[in-house]
């Protein structure tokens, strides 16, 4: 008899089955998109990545996240003002980045940093073309949409909290229907241009952004992955 059978006759159900399987698929197959094929992703597939994002869990149902999404003519705008933006301004953030990177998480940003670099050819210490790398944020890495996410302010951390599975949940919406993803953290460095393009009230924080469209799979910058972190490294069991 089969492993799967054995757990199946215990009356548990095998992991690679089932919505338990299906998630597990996608959340190790999608992955962050740097550069997306000029097509727009048609409306009605847009409406149903949120339209199941909404069902994001959220403290009380607060469903605090607001989402700001271009297209077209918006997109290029925003894309334009943002670049225009970031070249001449300092960050400044609605809500507080980290303070530092040290010990296992700043090795694992700078092991990401080099797998990108490696892929598109940008040589260690090599400043300039770093800095064109990550100039690419604000040109959107030429995805023809991006939704912009707020929280109300008044909901503190915990509204932020909740807009991160929000995040979670339109990824992985996105990824099931095909579309490409990647949440961007670097947008809310640009929060004042942010507030007055899009007219945002004071109560509203921006949080990320999120570029989405067609993967272009042949370009470089789409051809490495990040790798996770063994659960014994991260789970610590209480018994007793």
């Amino acid at each position: 008899m089969s492993h799967s059978a054995d757990r199946r006759s215990e009356g548990v159900q095998d992991p690679s089955e089932g919505e338990g399987g299906a998630l597990r698929r996608l959340l190790e197959s999608r992955h962050s998109c740097r550069h997306f094929l000029p097509r727009p992703v048609e409306r009605e597939v847009i409406e149903e990545i949120l339209a199941v994002a909404q069902r994001s869990a959220s403290w009380c149902n607060t469903q605090p996240w607001q989402l700001h999404i271009t297209e077209g003519a918006g997109t290029e705008a925003l894309r334009a003002g943002l670049v225009q933006y970031a070249a001449a301004n300092a960050g400044e953030p609605d809500l507080t980045f980290p303070a530092r990177y040290a010990g296992i998480y700043d090795e694992r940003r700078r092991t990401c940093a080099l797998q990108l670099y490696e892929q598109v050819g940008v040589e260690r210490g090599d400043r300039v073309a770093s800095r064109e790398q990550t100039s690419k944020n604000f040109e959107l890495f030429d995805a023809p949409h991006v939704a912009i996410l707020t929280t109300e302010r008044d909901l503190g951390v915990y509204g932020v909290l909740d807009c991160g599975l929000y995040v979670q949940a339109f990824i992985l919406a996105a990824h099931s229907l095909g579309v490409a993803t990647i949440p961007q953290a670097a947008l809310a460095l640009c929060s004042p241009f942010l507030r007055a393009h899009l007219d945002l009230p004071e109560s509203r924080d921006v949080v990320c952004g999120i570029s989405f469209g067609y993967e272009d799979l042949e370009h470089p910058a789409n051809g490495f992955r990040t790798e996770r972190a063994p659960v014994s490294d991260i789970a610590h069991w209480v018994t007793s």
